[in-house]
């Protein structure tokens, strides 16, 4: 055996175990080396520490990498192929092996090696944590010492005869991969592979970034590696797209529209929001591509008009699915209602049985003690007390409320006050939803059905609470609304007197408009002026609308006299009564003539 210090690096020993084949290699940077070890304490007994042959796997490092454990590399460049060499190490160059023993460790138990690790040198995360997991290994931590390794050298591979990673080229050639890579997510884009597409895009973005990453933001290579990036990147989200991994893509694009603003970035983030029913935000984004390009703006419509129905699919589905949720529980909470009923009717049954006996009794001493009150039950079943009128009046307004308690509550039978609340809002914007939709019919019916649920709930609290001015400001919306819709039906005087209600409590301007409206439509003119004067009053800014609705009123009742064949004569003795208008000109003349005599 041949045993050597090895030239330059002082606290190193060689002893050549095995010799090797050929002539010793050369090593270029980026040459990698597969090799087996074994490390052993330096003492009598020579304590294995690790062995690559126990864990089933030989290790490899690449030259010229910063590798931590930088003696390895020293020791593996001076062997050849095959041999097999014992090298001793002095503590000076053995202090991070315990961070290198762990991360191989966990490798082999399919760990990954950072875990735990901050971002620093390796002594900084040797002195940060107190422990590495391993006994042996923090013994080494906390007395470094001189260590044995054993090493077999099996492979050295060529540089250019595997894929290399990122972090193992050089500038010059992360930027001649790139383009290939390129060209390969093409290929695989057109053979509607789109996650390995996907994946040499984002190989390629790493590299540049990488590339950018050393470079002065704002200098000129600067911008052009950012200008490189950006069809990569939008390639990436495009098979991210065709993958329905939508997140990624709003997420990504929203990176890039932050640097670039292009128009297939605000398309393909426009695409996604509307995948995930962001309505409003893929609308903004479809915007935002005609406004940037005005010859995609029948795509944008198409899209847009897509979009609607899709929207207007999903709200049904919600819509059924929410029903039918709520009536599984309606029918869970009356089963678990039959249930209790049973119940407390069996115990009542037990119960009655036990009182038989002492009512039939009760009943009977009833019966002897008072033949005065026997004597006014028959004339009660006879029918001869009779109730006074007021009385009577009373009886039947209650019997009204009970009535309409009773086909209320027919129709929020099994309903609690949460389920009722979620019910209005629902009813809301169904019905609004209808009103866009121009179905104002069944609108109607939606804004009917939710003023119902709001009556019953105002029934149930205090008029004076918090509750009824709640209610109240729920149900103002919903009357507006309902208005409007009989508006849009001509259904005009309905549609005076919800007004004529609403506005007892409520000053609203719309309430006004819409009464006004209605009169006008009616040809109620007086109405109609008042209301209209009111409606100028309160926002001058609606003078020119109103004008318009005066100017339509005006030709209404034109059309209306023209064909009840009035006159000019006829229409102004119905306004101002009998002589009408000639009464006050002949008293103007006469006026005027005195008022001229006194003058000469």
């Amino acid at each position: 055996m041949e045993e050597t210090y090895l030239l330059n690096h002082p606290g190193v020993k060689k002893k050549i175990l095995a010799g090797g084949t050929g002539p010793l290699p050369h090593f270029p940077p980026g040459t990698k080396l597969v090799f087996h070890f074994q490390t052993l304490l330096d003492d009598f007994e020579r304590t294995v520490i690790d062995d690559s042959r126990l864990a089933g796997r030989p290790a490899e490092i690449f030259v010229g990498k910063m590798f931590k454990m930088e003696v390895w590399e020293t020791l593996l460049t001076s062997m050849r192929i095959g041999e097999v060499a014992e090298f001793w190490c002095d503590a000076v160059h053995t202090g991070l092996y315990p961070i290198v023993s762990k991360g191989m460790r966990l490798i082999a138990q399919g760990k990954d090696p950072l875990e735990g690790q901050r971002h620093m040198c390796g002594m900084g995360n040797l002195f940060h944590y107190h422990s590495t997991g391993f006994p042996e290994l923090d013994e080494l931590m906390r007395t470094p010492q001189s260590l044995i390794f054993i090493m077999e050298l099996l492979q050295v591979g060529d540089p250019l005869s595997y894929h290399r990673e990122s972090w193992m080229m050089e500038k010059d050639e992360k930027l001649q991969t790139v383009p290939s890579l390129h060209m390969e997510g093409n290929t695989l884009v057109k053979q509607r592979q789109f996650r390995e597409a996907a994946s040499k895009y984002k190989e390629a973005v790493l590299l540049l970034k990488t590339v950018q990453s050393r470079e002065m933001p704002g200098d000129v290579d600067y911008i052009n590696l950012g200008r490189m990036i950006v069809p990569l990147e939008l390639n990436y989200c495009q098979c991210m797209l065709e993958l329905e991994e939508y997140y990624e893509v709003i997420e990504k694009t929203t990176e890039l529209l932050e640097k670039h603003k292009c128009v297939k970035g605000y398309y393909k983030r426009a695409k996604a929001h509307a995948a995930v029913w962001n309505e409003k935000e893929a609308r903004k984004d479809f915007n935002m591509v005609a406004h940037l390009d005005a010859t995609l703006s029948s795509l944008v419509c198409r899209e847009l008009k897509a979009l609607s129905e899709r929207m207007k699919e999903k709200y049904w589905e919600e819509k059924e699915k929410y029903w039918n949720m709520l009536e599984n529980k309606s029918e869970e909470e009356k089963k678990e209602g039959d249930n209790e009923e049973e119940k407390e009717e069996i115990e009542k049954g037990e119960d009655d049985r036990e009182s038989v006996s002492t009512k039939t009794k009760d009943e009977e001493i009833a019966s002897e003690e008072s033949p005065v009150r026997c004597a006014e039950v028959q004339k009660e079943e006879h029918g001869e007390n009779k109730v006074t009128p007021t009385e009577g009046k009373c009886v039947k307004e209650e019997a009204g409320t009970l009535i309409n308690l009773n086909t209320s509550n027919n129709k929020t039978e099994e309903k609690d006050w949460q389920q009722m609340l979620r019910l209005v809002m629902l009813l809301q914007d169904e019905g609004n939803f209808l009103i866009n939709e121009k179905h104002f019919e069944e609108a109607c019916v939606k804004f009917k059905d939710a003023i119902e649920y709001v009556d019953l709930l105002q029934y149930k609290v205090d008029k004076r609470g918090d509750d009824w001015e709640s209610l109240e400001k729920v149900r103002l919306p919903l009357t507006l609304n309902l208005s409007q819709c009989m508006l849009e039906l001509k259904e005009y005087q309905q549609v005076v007197e919800i007004n004529d209600k609403l506005l007892k409590k409520h000053k609203n301007f719309k309430a006004v408009y819409q009464r006004a409206r209605a009169h006008a439509a009616l040809c109620n003119e007086a109405e109609a002026q008042r209301d209209f004067d009111m409606v100028e009053k309160l926002d001058p800014k609606f003078k020119p609308f109103v004008r318009q609705e005066l100017k339509k009123l005006g030709e209404r009742i034109r059309i209306s006299h023209a064909g009840q064949n009035k006159t000019y004569w006829d229409t102004t003795q119905e306004k101002w009564g009998p002589g009408g208008s000639k009464a006050k000109s002949s008293t103007r003349k006469k006026k005027f003539a005195q008022k001229t005599t006194v003058e000469a």
